[in-house]
């Protein structure tokens, strides 16, 4: 190997550095290595969606098919004869394709997708070709071929795959540069949205994972680079303390899952009692949970700190005339059924082919025994004069044949045997004429109407193989989930208000509340001095610490009331305002910026709570009032870099409580959005109504259950539920219910006897079941009766439910409604009603926290304040509190 050396001085150190250039094989060996490990082991062939392994696995399994089962170690060592790898390679990728249950009939233990355990060693196991791969996979006549690498034997370069194969079982690989990861596929959806292509219509494929789940898919970008698929386990809450995982996300195993569920309580995130795995052939993972915890916070928690909530990045990347082509999963798509297209051509133009051949021979056969053109060749005695005395005796009757008579033609002619001359039948001969006449005349329509025949095809592997395949991953769009208002708080907090510190190390000191290691902390200082920080040990703020408190992100509701003095003999000013954006670690000054500012009084309100305050004046000369009540309610809440609005010019002796105040703000409008089930403000999906700090939601399911919760943004509803709407406490619930232990159907009205706790409101039996309910003041219903033999249906009967039962408890059965049998019970249009108005004890005239830096004049301060600048921070925070006096 030629080297080239050359040598540098390194003037400042006096070293000499050597810089070696390497030529010859070196130059090429990286380059010949990557391209192998991406061509011949890695990236899949998008022609037929094997990676070269795969495909020789699956010639492996013709060569040996015969209708029964193989071991996998037979075939595994068929298959060497084509791969010149290691039999654990080809073990390996034999039972992922198994594991896939698409093309390979498996027997023994193959493992499990679920719960991550291997298959058994291959001499245990076995294996046959599946009927959807005897189908569409195999046609040695449309087969291109090669040498294998040892030239013994040859192999496919593409097996025909008349399906998007590649799609329905995914694909995933690294090479040397590049990887590739395509996500599986319905089957049911692929063939739908090939025929829609095939009839030139747009399609959208999303991909369906083996392990079921919700997937999010919003920004699956066709599957190419840059895509990324929010994939979730499907939790359900069994009971108060129990939560059930039925279903999990691809890529994870219920071991992986568990594990990760263990790391987030060790660390303290969650807070479970213990985790029971019944998985089987279905998922079952249950997580009992402490006393006194929250099932729905948990969930999210789950999603927000466990392998609950994975994402994958998907990327499209196949081989192309042998090269690496990234490409969408809709490009493939189209590729593939355009490809499955041409090779059904090829079929059929073979078929055809050999149809005409079939017929051509019929024929002549025909006409040499029809015509007994063999006695023609008695008389010859050279093999020249065989063929020249058969050729002459076919002349005069070959006119309606579609090609010439060739050597071979007449050859075959003398082979037929004497017997078959003998017992030749002209009506039959011409009846298998007839029929490939037919079947000619198919295979030319089929040709001249190819996208037809190809839909009919694609429809018919949809009959044939799509029972059982429909979709398994639920699509809905996800809610992010903030950690910080679901991790469990872990550690605790203490305040040293004096020096200025706050940590979790400061045990000696005072204790502030539970937090946790994620969370941002809010301090207030008596110089009117404001910070943001991330919780620690040990985190200096500024000395007399007057207000400490964990932060909740985009919190508006949380108001901070506060009056100070300007500078050491300055004014003094009111303002409410609220925190919304911050950067953390970062002084800000909520007074008006002057040397020796302080505060004399300050409160946090987590509800605008506007409470009722009395000045007291110093007694400094000709003062004429001293002493008045200022209400923080007349005070409109403004930014928090608002200067306020004037209280006094005078010296202020101190500020007292008189009265707490009632929120101020207006009440929430809360929606309920469907997809992804889930309240929110943001006006999205359906308006429940507006909410103050005592209203409570009424949630009743299908399966006879009924709760109030409070209408918090992080609470989950079953998929059974059927009524969702704010709670009137004085309004009454009207169902009717088939009673499983009785048969009969019972009438009941009842109140919501206990806020928050979840009650049946039917009987427990396995068989019983809701009919109706209804939140309406006066219900009306209508019952149809089922026709009974050798008698008229008796007649619909409308059910006043006011007037049938009183309003009783929740655990009454009621009243039976009929003797008769009942086909079934519907809604009816309600009674009028004019309903009671709600009356609420903080109803007054309420100010809109979003309102800020509008001028006003009230009775015990004027507005001085002009300014309206906003700080543009980088980090949203938020927090709540209590009032300080100074």
């Amino acid at each position: 190997m030629a080297e080239e050396h050359e040598e540098l001085l390194n003037e400042e150190s006096g070293n000499h550095e050597t810089i070696t250039k390497v030529t010859g094989m070196y130059k090429e060996w990286f380059l010949d290595y990557a391209s192998y490990v991406i061509l011949e082991r890695a990236v899949p062939a998008i022609e037929d969606g094997f990676k070269p392994v795969q495909r020789r696995i699956m010639h492996s399994m013709k060569d040996l098919d015969d209708g029964r089962y193989n071991k996998v170690a037979n075939i595994v060592g068929h298959t060497m004869q084509y791969h010149p790898h290691g039999d654990a390679s080809i073990a390996d990728a034999m039972v992922q394709i198994g594991q896939k249950d698409l093309l390979i009939d498996t027997q023994g233990n193959w493992g499990n997708i679920l719960t991550g355990d291997r298959a058994a060693a291959s001499r245990y196991i076995e294996a046959r070709l599946s009927k959807f791969a005897l189908d569409v996979v195999y046609n040695p006549k449309i087969t291109e071929w090669q040498a294998s690498y040892d030239g013994r034997r040859k192999e496919p370069i593409n097996l025909p795959v008349m399906f998007p194969l590649l799609l329905a079982q995914g694909g995933e690989g690294i090479a040397v540069g590049l990887s590739t990861k395509i996500l599986p596929h319905n089957f049911i959806e692929l063939i739908e949205a090939s025929v829609k292509h095939l009839n030139g219509k747009r399609f959208t494929l999303l991909p369906d994972f083996p392990t079921a789940g919700v997937a999010d898919f919003t920004n699956y970008n066709d599957g190419m680079r840059g895509g990324k698929v929010r994939v979730r386990a499907q939790i359900s809450q069994r009971d108060k303390n129990t939560l059930v995982i039925t279903e999990i996300p691809y890529g994870t195993t219920t071991s992986s899952l568990i594990d990760s569920i263990l790391k987030a309580n060790d660390k303290g995130k969650i807070k479970i009692k213990k985790i029971e795995d019944n998985t089987a052939a279905d998922v079952e993972i249950l997580i009992h949970l402490p006393s006194g915890l929250s099932p729905d916070k948990t969930i999210d928690a789950l999603y927000a700190f466990t392998n609950c909530e994975t994402s994958i990045s998907p990327l499209g990347c196949v081989i192309e005339d042998n090269k690496p082509y990234f490409v969408g999963v809709t490009e493939m798509l189209r590729r593939s059924t355009d490809n499955t297209v041409q090779l059904l051509k090829n079929e059929l133009e073979i078929k055809l082919g050999e149809y005409e051949e079939q017929w051509h021979f019929a024929s002549l056969e025909r006409i040499f025994i029809e015509n007994r053109i063999y006695r023609d060749i008695e008389e010859e005695e050279t093999w020249d004069g065989v063929i020249s005395a058969i050729d002459k005796g076919l002349q005069p009757h070959i006119q309606h044949l579609k090609r010439k008579i060739t050597v071979e033609d007449i050859t075959r002619l003398t082979e037929i045997r004497i017997k078959r001359i003998s017992k030749f039948d002209i009506d039959k001969a011409q009846q298998k004429i007839d029929a490939l006449e037919d079947q000619i005349a198919e295979v030319k329509h089929h040709l001249a109407n190819l996208i037809d025949y190809a839909i009919a095809y694609f429809e018919r592997l949809k009959k044939e193989y799509g029972e059982g395949k429909e979709r398994k991953t639920e699509i809905r769009i996800f809610d992010d989930v903030d950690a910080t208002k679901v991790v469990i708080r872990n550690t605790k907090l203490y305040v040293n208000r004096e020096e200025g510190f706050i940590g979790t190390s400061l045990r000696r000191d005072e204790y502030v509340g539970d937090c946790s290691d994620i969370d941002d902390i809010i301090c207030f200082t008596n110089e009117g001095k404001m910070m943001v920080t991330k919780v620690d040990t040990k985190t200096f703020i500024g000395k007399n610490i007057i207000h400490v408190a964990v932060f909740k992100k985009k919190d508006k509701r949380t108001i901070y009331n506060m009056i100070y003095r300007d500078g050491k003999k300055g004014p003094s000013y009111v303002k409410r305002f609220a925190v919304t954006s911050m950067t953390r670690d970062r002084e800000y000054d909520l007074t008006n910026g002057t040397k020796g500012s302080s505060l004399w009084y300050f409160s946090a309100n987590p509800n605008g709570e506007a409470e009722v305050v009395t000045i007291m004046l110093r007694n400094v000369g000709s003062i004429k009032k001293l002493k008045w009540d200022l209400d923080f309610a007349d005070i409109l809440i403004k930014g928090r870099t608002s200067k306020g609005n004037t209280v006094t010019k005078y010296a202020i002796k101190r500020v007292e409580l008189k009265e707490k105040g009632v929120s101020t703000l207006k009440p929430r409008k809360i929606w309920f959005d469907d997809t992804v089930r889930r309240l929110n403000v943001d006006g999205r999906g359906d308006l429940i109504g507006e909410f103050r700090g005592e209203d409570r939601l009424l949630v009743v399911s299908q399966s006879g259950r009924v709760k109030t919760i409070i209408p918090e943004l992080t609470a989950h509803f079953e998929d059974d539920m059927i009524i969702l709407e704010k709670w009137i406490p004085k309004k009454p619930l009207s169902a009717i219910y088939y009673d499983g232990e009785k048969e009969r159907y019972y009438v009941k009205r009842f109140l919501i006897e206990q806020e928050g706790k979840e009650d049946d409101f039917i009987s427990d039996h396995p068989d019983s079941q809701l009919e109706i309910v209804s939140t309406d003041w006066r219900p009306m219903a209508e019952v149809e009766f089922t026709k009974e033999r050798g008698k008229d249906r008796k007649p619909n009967m409308e059910v006043n439910l006011e007037e049938f039962i009183s309003v009783k408890g929740i655990t009454a059965q009621g009243n039976q409604l009929t003797r008769d049998k009942i086909n079934q019970v519907s809604l009816l249009e309600s009674l009028p009603y004019e309903a009671p108005d709600e009356v609420h004890a903080d109803e007054l005239e309420v100010v809109d926290e979003e309102t800020v830096d509008t001028p006003s004049q009230d009775s015990a301060s004027s507005n001085t304040d002009t300014s309206s600048e906003r700080d543009k921070d980088d980090t949203e925070l938020s927090g709540d509190g209590q009032g300080s006096l100074f």
